[in-house]
């Protein structure tokens, strides 16, 4: 049977049990500690009916609580949803309704956003609740069924699983451009396959210590918790309060002492704008990873100068293909800021395809469609064959290949370079958006006569800028603020437009269409448009 994920924890737990796995804070969690109360929590799990298969939700802040959810969920033989508690109840109820859960875990002040959630799903069967503080808040209209004060009362020997590396592990909801978020599923299979090549590839062992940035519904968290667990390292979460705090990351590096830094890349351009880097700092740093956007190369040079002592990879992936399907170490500071930099060289067991409109590969050079193929490729999308069967390709060359929407070419050194989004999904942050999705929510507000959203590249830190543009309803006065407060109202804050324009009509194309290239241009001449 191949290795589930919960078993790596086992496996340390059984070799060093005192060792530390989890830190946050003041918190530290052994891998012994981390073992018992996960599970614990499986055999709670399974008391209150969950089965294989079964999806269960939890709703928490980033915590050692919400590590040992995932690992007791996956132990009960369930499949894990992390919602992202900084998102509106409305966003996270199409979730929940998506995936009806058998069970909700939560954590921290998140028993309200879970009563508001659940009331707008209206789910036909209402999940088991539990608690992961030690006893369970007190909450009108939402029932606790257990809290961890009661998973002292199982066992805490190893289960055993029912479950097959085939299996789902995870389902990750992104951003889907009918304005309904879309679930990923991620097998146990796909995970192993990628922290496996990572493990070796960059040496992760058991002195190693690794951040844990990225919150934990974004895809390349997984990599930090999977790929840390499974070489007995210690995993440093980052509380999410340091992302706005440059020099508070800069700090926690160094006090730390980490080893490996992963993150999106907007975090590491707004370290390198705030100047918060000295030269030969954190002399502890081994690696320093990125993955889920571009690198500008002039914020690039800016850490490469500056930490001669650390090696530099780029990671390219979207969730679709599990955390990531290509590599580029880069050898050595770009000479120049406009040095463009691959995403390289597909990992083990991946492939990389930059095709043209006929599925032929493009010459080196010209720009194509970029598909992946490979071990890490998810099952599809949670129920929904249509949207699986629109990017998950079965050809007779490739076999089955996944269309990323990018568009990339094979350059001259056999390197794969990234050249951009084909269609409206953007990064921005470090999180996938589709602009659809944020366009769909504001008509839906019913106080717009007609609106686009666009994204421009603005140099700045948060990448891709969200640009909208409106037209009022006749003799309403909407303002760029009151929009802004009532669209947060159903989506993240980093789903909102930073820039807006109000005008009398929009412009269309030749085919009555929207034309949005106009609007793209007119945001990129045009720096002074209201903000919110």
């Amino acid at each position: 049977m191949a290795e589930l994920l919960q078993r790596l924890v086992t496996r340390q737990a059984e070799r060093r049990p005192y060792a530390i796995a989890l830190v946050m804070n003041d918190e530290r969690v052994s891998y012994a500690d981390l073992e018992e109360t996960s599970n614990q929590l499986a055999r709670q799990l399974r008391a209150v009916g969950c089965a294989r298969g079964d999806r269960v939700c939890f709703l928490t802040p980033k915590s050692p609580a919400a590590i040992i959810s995932e690992l007791g969920i996956l132990k009960a033989d369930c499949v894990y949803v992390p919602l992202d508690p900084s998102s509106p109840a409305p966003r996270l109820a199409k979730i929940a309704a998506s995936c009806e859960p058998r069970c909700v875990l939560i954590a921290g002040s998140m028993a309200r956003l879970l009563r508001d959630t659940l009331a707008e799903a209206n789910l036909s069967v209402a999940p088991v609740i539990g608690s992961l503080e030690a006893t369970a808040p007190l909450t009108p209209d939402l029932k606790i069924e257990f809290s961890r004060g009661d998973l002292t009362g199982f066992s805490g020997e190893p289960l055993d699983h029912r479950n097959h590396g085939d299996d789902t592990a995870h389902i990750l909801f992104t951003s889907g451009s009918t304005g309904a978020p879309k679930g990923v599923q991620i097998t146990h299979d796909n995970v192993m396959r990628f922290i496996e090549w990572a493990a070796r590839y960059f040496g992760i062992g058991q002195d190693d210590r690794v951040s844990g940035h990225p919150p934990l519904h974004f895809d390349l968290s997984t990599f930090d918790i999977y790929a840390t667990l499974g070489a007995g390292a210690q995993l440093h979460l980052v509380p999410a309060e340091l992302n706005l705090l440059p020099n508070k990351i800069a700090d926690f590096i160094r006090r730390q002492e980490l080893t490996q830094w992963f993150s999106a890349p907007s975090l590491l351009n707004y370290m390198a704008s705030q100047d918060v880097v000295a030269q030969g700092d954190f002399p502890a740093l081994k690696r320093l990873l990125w993955c889920g956007e571009v690198f500008p190369t002039p914020a690039l040079r800016y850490w490469m100068k500056r930490l001669p002592h650390v090696g530099f990879t780029n990671l390219y992936g979207p969730t679709e293909a599990t955390i990531a399907s290509s590599y580029y170490t880069v050898p050595a500071c770009p000479p120049h800021d406009d040095t463009p930099i691959p995403i390289g060289t597909p990992c083990d067991g991946e492939e990389l395809l930059a095709l043209d409109d006929n599925l032929q590969p493009a010459p080196p050079g010209e720009i194509g469609d970029l598909f992946i193929g490979g071990v890490g490729l998810s099952p599809g999308y949670w129920r929904d064959e249509q949207k699986t069967s629109e990017v998950f390709l079965d050809t007779a060359s490739y076999g089955r290949i996944y269309k990323t929407g990018d568009l990339a070419k094979v350059g001259e050194d056999g390197l794969v370079y990234f050249l951009g989004r084909a269609d409206s999904q953007i990064k921005s942050r470090g999180y996938r958006i589709e602009l659809g999705e944020t366009e769909t929510a504001l008509n839906a507000l019913g106080i717009l006569q007609e609106c686009a959203v666009v994204a421009i590249n603005t140099g700045g830190f948060e990448g891709a800028t969200i640009c909208c543009a409106y037209v009022p309803q006749p003799g309403v006065d909407q303002n760029p603020a009151a929009l802004r407060k009532a669209l947060s109202c159903v989506l993240p804050n980093y789903m909102l437009p930073t820039r807006w324009a109000c005008l009398d009509h929009l412009p269309q194309n030749g085919n009555g269409k929207i034309d949005r290239r106009i609007l793209r241009e007119r945001f990129l001449e045009n720096n002074q448009d209201a903000r919110a």
